[in-house]
């Protein structure tokens, strides 16, 4: 799915570095800058 600017994320829940869950509302009232990138050695 693709965003536009402005638009919300979806909610989503994903592990952290040390494996504990972290939530997009965790960060509720704040900026948030999320950064996806294709897994290392593919293409894209």
């Amino acid at each position: 799915m693709l965003l536009k600017p402005g638009e919300n994320a979806p909610a989503f829940i994903l592990p952290d570095a040390d494996g504990n869950d972290v939530s997009l509302t965790d960060f509720a009232g704040k900026k948030v800058v999320l950064w996806f990138f294709p897994k290392a050695s593919t293409p894209g």
